[in-house]
């Protein structure tokens, strides 16, 4: 006869159903009791755009962990708000005033968080002067033969190089792919932002983190694109456009980089001029489905017992 071992307990077997959690803003997170990891997704806010021909900022920093573990206590979100945008400077176009600001960092956790990078700004060196895009979760588009800002290893891409001077301005670092050069002397053009990353923690492909558009520098004015994922697009308005189309800020919760704006005088209003604002970051938890069971039943013989614990099953 075996021998036995245990006490009669109940068993209570069950699903924990998946549970997708999505932060717009900043808040606490509680996982579900039987969660331990989940798939979790950080971008942080875009870059601003700069103004007055200056650069497209770059996107936010997209951070993807698969399998991310969580505590049992409830964690802080931190969801980034997109840089500012460069302004009109009626006293000559100063850095402080036509330079977009970097995007604001998001974080999820306490103990050890996951941090995404705000996006780098956009940039418009002094009397057309080179100027270095910043660096970021992407980085902003480098000005006039400046080089792109560098981006965050992990998180996105540089941003667009602007060589020779005469060449224009790169575009916004996509969390997928760099900003776009600029390279043929004389054309004092502009470029699309840099791809952003698609993902499916949602349930569907999102695309996020599109880095910001750089305007044209000369006429007849040319539209362009940021990159997918929210990137902003840059206006175009000159006597043949009177009305537009008008440029865009960057996409809220995608992180996309903000636009530079124009500078053609005397045709279009100040506002044209400005940058445009980056996009806010997002927050997003994906737990899976857990299958569970709760307690053991009866009484066990010793090889039972030994076969569950080998199996990872016995539950003290």
């Amino acid at each position: 006869m075996p021998r036995l071992i245990g006490a009669v307990q109940a068993t209570q077997a069950g699903t924990q159903a998946q549970q997708i959690t999505t932060f717009n803003s900043s808040g606490t997170f509680a996982a579900q009791p039987k969660t331990t990891d989940a798939w979790v997704l950080v971008v942080a806010g875009g870059g601003g755009g700069a103004s007055s021909t200056g650069s497209g900022g770059g996107a936010g920093g997209h951070l993807e962990v698969p399998s991310h573990p969580l505590p049992l206590s409830p964690v802080p979100v931190t969801v980034g708000a997109g840089g500012a945008a460069g302004q009109f400077d009626p006293a000559g176009g100063l850095e402080p005033v036509t330079k977009g600001q970097p995007g604001n960092n998001s974080v999820f956790g306490a103990a050890a968080p996951l941090t995404a990078i705000g996006g780098g700004g956009g940039v418009r060196g002094i009397s057309g002067t080179p100027k270095a895009g910043d660096p970021g979760g992407s980085g902003g588009g480098g000005y006039r033969g400046g080089n792109g800002g560098t981006g965050t290893p992990g998180q996105g891409n540089r941003g667009g190089n602007a060589s020779p001077a005469t060449a224009g301005r790169g575009g916004g670092g996509g969390a997928g792919a760099a900003g776009t050069d600029v390279s043929t002397p004389g054309a004092e053009g502009g470029a699309t932002g840099g791809a952003g990353l698609s993902s499916s923690i949602t349930g569907s492909p999102v695309y996020r983190g599109g880095g910001g558009a750089s305007p044209d520098g000369t006429e007849p004015l040319a539209y362009f694109n940021g990159g997918i994922g929210g990137g902003g697009n840059t206006g175009l308005y000159d006597p043949s456009n009177p009305v537009g189309p008008y440029k865009t800020d960057g996409t809220a919760n995608t992180g996309g980089g903000g636009a530079g704006g124009m500078f053609i005088f005397p045709y279009q209003p100040t506002a044209a001029i400005a940058g445009t604002i980056g996009g806010s970051g997002t927050v997003i938890v994906n737990e899976p489905q857990v299958d569970y069971v709760d307690g053991t039943s009866s009484v066990w013989d010793l090889r039972a017992v030994f076969r569950a614990v080998k199996a990872g099953n016995w539950t003290n």
